[in-house]
Formats: C-alpha cells, structure tokens, sequence
C-alpha cells in the first residue's frame, strides 16, 4: 500500500491510514504484515507536522514490532525544512514548537526530527515498484536505488542546492505528471528499466480532482490526491497486490470501494 502527501494534516492522514486498515481508531498499527510506503511531504501547509512526524515514528516501531513494515520516504517539504526554507510552514506550526528557535533545533542534525529525517531515503522498491516523491530521471536512476539515496542524503545538509535536489532530482521532478505522455513515457520506461522495475509510484504533484491518476499504460500512478484540508481533504491511497495488479481507493469510510488501475502493459520484463 502507498500514502501520498499529507502536508500537515494529522487527522486526515489517519483517516487515510484506517480506512487502509492499517492503523486502528487511535491511530495504532493494525496492519499485521503488510508493508506501507509513505512518499513523502509530511510538513508544511497544514499546522501538524510535528504530530505526524512523531506518529509516523511510532508506527515503524508498531509495524516491525508485528512483522510490518512503515517505509517513510523523503519529500521537498522535509528536506527544504532542514535547510531553513520554511515559506510553506504554517504559523500554528510553529506555535506546536515552541517557535522558531524551537523549530529549527528539532529539524537540525542532532534534533527529534531531522535526526529521523536524515535517515529516510528518497525512494525505495518494492517487487516491481519504485516509489519516490516526484520522479527519477534516467540520469539519477542508474545507480540504482542505494545510490539515489545515498547521493540524497549526503546532499541534505551540503552548502547551496546540490544538483540531486534540484528542479529534476527525485525529490522535485515533475515532467512525468505533467509532460505529455509522447515525451514522458519513453524517459519512464528508460528510468524504470534501470531500475529494474515495471511502475514508478509518486506524489507531489497534487491531483485536482483528488483522484489517483494513471499514464504511461499504468507504468506512473500519481497518488498526491490532495490528503490535507489545505488541499481539498480528498482521502485517498492505491493497494499493489500480487501481480503487479494495483487498486485505487478513494473515499472517507472504512472499507471504501476499491477501483482496479492496471497493470504496465507497454514495459518488457524488468531485468534480473
């Protein structure tokens, strides 16, 4: 299961989380065995950041006490709060700190936060899944993805902006969900070839309609459905089961509807 962009807003990203089965109605791990990939930008926008960081923290430990797994994955939003850009940061957020000072102590190398931050990686795959924040380009996907998060996170705390966390790096890229597909799908394929994988899964680019999108024949799902109220409140996820078969589920209740999305048709086999 994956979990797009959750921009501060705790009470929504739980409702997500439950109506995933995956944490109970208090917001404990109930998901036994499952594995949960988080994409990243858990910060920013809403006034909660603080809450589900710790939250997020506490259901690693909850779902690998059970056999689990949480996998939380970086976004723009953690890494531009550890370098000090904080234009997206909302005033109550602050005020939960204790103020700036507070702040930006908790997302320094040796505070709760960054500590925790600067450990998480920029992508993970699973099976024939990779998952990232915006998108890996061919030129960043050759290594592979211990290089990718590698690269990422000596890079957080180096002076300027280093290139893998520019405008095209996993963390930011955009081209795939907003690119034609005549343009993007050749450079996803290429990327996910590398990869050795057949489906690239990403947040970032927040869906109007907060709905889960799929292009490239089902190669890219887009799950930035617009969680927090400061986009919308639109309650969504996306389930891989065996297969490469991946469903969307959508909605505010408790076992929601789940819709099918398809499987990657226009891919060859991943190698290995």
């Amino acid at each position: 299961m994956a979990v797009g962009d959750l921009h501060g807003d705790l009470d929504n990203a739980v409702s997500t989380f439950a109506m995933l089965g995956v944490v109970d109605a208090g917001g404990h791990w109930a998901g036994g065995k499952t594995v949960l990939v988080q994409t990243g930008d858990t910060t920013d926008r809403g006034p909660e950041s603080r809450q589900i960081l710790a939250w997020l923290r506490q259901l690693e430990a909850e779902a690998t006490a059970a056999g689990g797994r949480v996998v939380a994955l970086l976004g723009n939003h953690e890494v531009m709060n550890m370098a000090g850009d904080w234009r997206y940061v909302a005033p109550e957020d602050l005020a939960v700190y204790g103020g700036e000072a507070a702040r930006k102590e908790a997302f320094s190398p040796t505070g709760e936060d960054g500590r925790w931050l600067r450990g998480l990686g920029a992508t993970t795959r699973l099976g024939d899944t990779v998952f990232a924040h915006g998108g890996i380009l061919p030129k960043w996907a050759g290594g592979g993805v211990d290089a990718i998060n590698a690269s990422v996170r000596r890079s957080i705390d180096e002076p300027g902006k280093p290139a893998i966390l520019g405008d095209d790096g996993p963390l930011w890229y955009r081209g795939y969900v907003s690119d034609p597909e005549e343009t993007a799908c050749p450079l996803l394929a290429q990327a996910l070839g590398q990869l050795g994988a057949r489906r690239m899964v990403v947040g970032h680019t927040t869906r109007k309609d907060g709905k889960v999108q799929s292009r490239c024949s089902g190669a890219l799902l887009v799950i930035d459905t617009g969680i927090s109220d400061h986009y919308g409140g639109h309650l969504a996820a996306i389930e891989l089961r065996a297969g490469s078969d991946a469903w969307a589920v959508h909605g505010g209740m408790t076992n929601p509807p789940s819709v099918p999305i398809g499987v990657p048709t226009d891919l060859a086999d991943p190698p290995g």
